[in-house]
C-alpha cells in the first residue's frame, strides 16, 4: 500500500514543519520541498508504467505517437506547473504562484495548438460542401 507510505510521509513532514516553524521557518520549508520531492520520486515508476501503457495503447489503436507524446507534455506542464505554485504558496508567495499558474496554463496551450488544428481541419472535412 504505497499510499498508506506516502500519506504517512505527508502527515510526518507536515507535523515536523508545523513544530519546527516556530523556531526555523526557512528549515520548514525546506523540509516540506523535500518531502514533496521525495514522494514524487516514489511515483516515478507509476508514472513511467502509464505512460509506457498509453503509448502502447495509441500504436495499437493506429494513433500518430505525436499526438499522444503532446498530451503526455501538457498532462506534465500541468503536474508540474501546480508543484512549483504549491511550492511557491508554501514560501508564502500568493503573487509568485499565480505567475507560475498563469505561465503554465499559456505553454499548455501553446503545446495543444497542433492538436486543435487537427480536429478543427478534421471538423471541416466532414461537414458537407467543405
Amino acid at each position: 500500500m504505497e499510499i498508506i507510505q506516502i500519506v504517512g510521509l505527508g502527515m510526518i513532514a507536515t507535523f515536523l514543519a508545523l513544530v519546527v516553524k516556530e523556531h526555523k521557518p526557512i528549515f520548514a520549508f525546506l523540509l516540506t520541498v523535500f518531502t514533496g520531492v521525495i514522494i514524487f520520486i516514489f511515483l516515478i515508476d507509476q508514472i513511467a508504467m502509464i505512460i509506457g501503457l498509453l503509448e502502447q495503447l495509441a500504436e495499437s489503436a493506429n494513433i500518430n505517437i505525436v499526438y499522444v507524446q503532446t498530451v503526455l507534455k501538457i498532462i506534465g506542464i500541468a503536474y508540474i506547473a501546480e508543484f512549483g505554485a504549491q511550492i511557491a504558496k508554501d514560501a508564502g508567495q500568493g503573487a509568485m504562484a499565480s505567475k507560475i499558474e498563469l505561465a503554465g496554463k499559456v505553454l499548455i496551450m501553446v503545446m495543444a495548438i497542433p492538436i486543435i488544428s487537427v480536429i478543427i481541419e478534421t471538423v471541416i472535412g466532414l461537414i458537407p460542401g467543405s
